[in-house]
């Protein structure tokens, strides 16, 4: 198994050194964030080791340009002495109402093919009818709330034994979630990658009928369902200058048929 990156805080405390990590996470000199941030790599090097206290102002232009996800940011200030900047709003908020609305009603309208709705630690917030076809028959203990969209596609009792390409698919889904922990240091999405990543692998389901030989512009999701094998590619989508923690962290992902017989096969079923 591959290591996981490091999620401990720096040893020394404050907004320095966690700025330190971050740039140097980003590979980026104190001279070029300086640049960046229209300030100079002195003043960098200053706030870096705790000589200088950094405006409110400075922590969010710094963590701008080194793209530090939005908890994150909130953290930086905090260390800085600072209130949070960024409000984490409950997603059944009625503040989120019309959020909430348009991101069900575009997954509704992607219908028939699977779309659905996550967070940053991949529990569905929405589905549509794609994903619940593609669900059937999942023993119910994966099925009780709250669903979790790693876990029921790598789980040997979940979609694991029916996906035909497991293998090349579960090695994305795991440096996928590497990449994000990566980002964000986050304990239950770390605790959640030990857990699907030490799920045994199960063999495919045999029978199914071989795959047409089709030209993929990007690895497939292969999946069987009732003796036919579907194929799709998948697409993520992020919402941009998100204000809310909340909102920063939802991903929309849409499986988008990846053959004319999948979509034959689809058109069919959910008419």
């Amino acid at each position: 198994m591959t290591a996981l990156p490091s999620t401990a805080a720096p040893t020394a405390r404050g907004v320095g050194p966690m700025l330190r990590s971050w740039r140097e996470r980003r590979r980026v000199s104190q001279l070029e964030l300086a640049l960046r941030a229209d300030s100079s790599a002195r003043h960098i090097s200053f706030v870096e080791t705790g000589r200088s206290r950094p405006s409110e102002e400075m922590v969010l232009r710094l963590a701008e340009h080194l793209d530090v996800p939005v908890r994150e940011r909130n953290a930086l200030l905090l260390a800085a002495g600072y209130a949070p900047h960024y409000p984490e709003t409950p997603l059944d908020d009625p503040a989120l109402g019309a959020l909430r609305e348009g991101m069900e009603r575009l997954i509704r309208g992607y219908e028939p093919y699977p779309a659905l709705v996550v967070d940053a630690t991949y529990r569905v917030l929405a589905a549509n009818r794609g994903i619940t076809m593609l669900m059937e028959g999942l023993p119910e203990h994966l099925l009780e709330p709250p669903l979790n969209a790693m876990r029921l596609t790598l789980h040997p009792e979940g979609l694991a034994p029916r996906i035909r390409n497991l293998r090349e698919w579960r090695g994305h889904l795991l440096e996928q979630m590497r990449r994000e922990i990566a980002l964000h240091r986050s304990p239950r999405l770390r605790e959640l990658y030990e857990e699907v990543a030490a799920y045994p692998v199960p063999d495919t389901v045999p029978g199914a009928e071989p795959a047409e030989p089709v030209p993929y512009f990007a690895l497939p999701l292969r999946i069987e369902h009732e003796g036919r094998t579907l194929s799709f590619i998948s697409s993520i989508s992020t919402f941009n200058t998100p204000m809310d923690v909340t909102v920063a962290e939802l991903a929309i992902e849409t499986l988008l048929p990846a053959d004319p017989a999948t979509v034959k096969y689809l058109h069919t079923l959910l008419a």
